[in-house]
């Protein structure tokens, strides 16, 4: 299915539209089918990744609209999350995951005997309270750039860390980064993959939505670890990551320049105008970064909040 924008709204439809006039009420025109027979209909618009509806309240007087609402829940068509549906088994998947590397580093804090878990536990109350915002507008374009880039920037935050443990001889946490590691490149090539389709089927829609979110910048979902505007937890962590080689502006620009490899964007030709510019920009974009990175300074001295001395 190839997906374009709708008007300016930055919105992104499938290229084909299924009419839903059809479906409603029989009481209405006797052609039309009631819901529980438009279901297939339906059904096969959505596993073809149609998302784009037609409806009006003057089809079977408002009840289009009804029935038009019932029959679509997005990809998780029946509601259920425990659903065997390919994108929700994904997402329990990744899910699962992700909180066994909060747990098992969690564990290995305590453990330690160097951290104030107290602390850490407000931290982690205040980042699941606050949420995060990826601002990816609901475009699944945007969402998979996003991914793609946070997944492979917390692959290299923990191999970067799994080698200052080795230097410290610190063989736990050593195994215990490497191991998180392995799991993110995983998650990484899997959203490289999806992308790499869009830009096949769509690459005007795929190469606005990467400008997009490089234009706004990728933030990191610990970004509203505290309530703090200025000097926050997110902000000396990146400072102390930056000082320590952990993740650095040097990465991001190697990010930006490896998505832009891996995508082939300098070579995709037959763009629109619009998109021909979004491809300029992100062709220079990595090199911009390296520029920032040579001239950034590192405060010497920044406190960690967790650590006990």
């Amino acid at each position: 299915m190839q997906y374009v924008n709708l008007g300016k709204t930055g919105l992104k439809v499938s290229r084909l539209c299924l009419g839903m006039m059809t479906y409603g009420a029989k009481k209405w025109r006797e052609w039309v089918l009631e819901e529980n027979e438009a279901k297939p209909f339906v059904k096969r618009a959505l596993d073809a990744g149609i998302n784009f509806f037609d409806t009006a309240d003057v089809y079977s007087l408002g009840e289009s609209e009804k029935v038009t609402g019932n029959l679509l829940k997005g990809m998780n068509t029946d509601g259920n999350m425990a659903s065997d549906n390919g994108w929700v088994r994904w997402s329990r998947s990744w899910t699962a995951e992700e909180n066994r590397h909060g747990d098992l580093l969690n564990k290995y804090l305590y453990l330690s005997g160097r951290a104030d878990m107290k602390k850490v536990e407000i931290t982690i109350h205040h980042l699941i309270t606050n949420g995060f915002d990826a601002k990816v507008e609901q475009d699944p374009y945007q969402a998979m750039i996003y991914t793609s880039f946070q997944e492979r920037a917390t692959k290299i935050a923990h191999v970067n860390t799994g080698k200052l443990a080795d230097k410290a001889g610190d063989d736990v946490l050593s195994r215990i980064c490497k191991t998180i590691a392995g799991d993110e490149a995983r998650h990484e090539s899997a959203y490289k993959s999806f992308m790499s389709k869009i830009f096949e089927v769509d690459p005007n829609g795929a190469i606005l939505a990467f400008e997009k979110m490089m234009k706004k910048k990728i933030t990191m979902p610990a970004l509203l670890m505290d309530e703090e505007k200025k000097d926050s937890l997110f902000n000396r962590f990146s400072l102390i990551t930056e000082k320590m080689g952990i993740y650095t502006t040097f990465d991001y620009a190697n990010i930006i320049n490896h998505l832009t490899d891996k995508w082939k964007i300098a070579g995709i030709t037959g763009l629109k105008d619009y998109a021909a510019k979004a491809q300029e920009y992100l062709c220079t974009l990595a090199d911009r970064y390296r520029r920032i990175a040579e001239r950034a300074t590192v405060p010497a001295a920044v406190n960690p909040v967790w650590v006990r001395y």
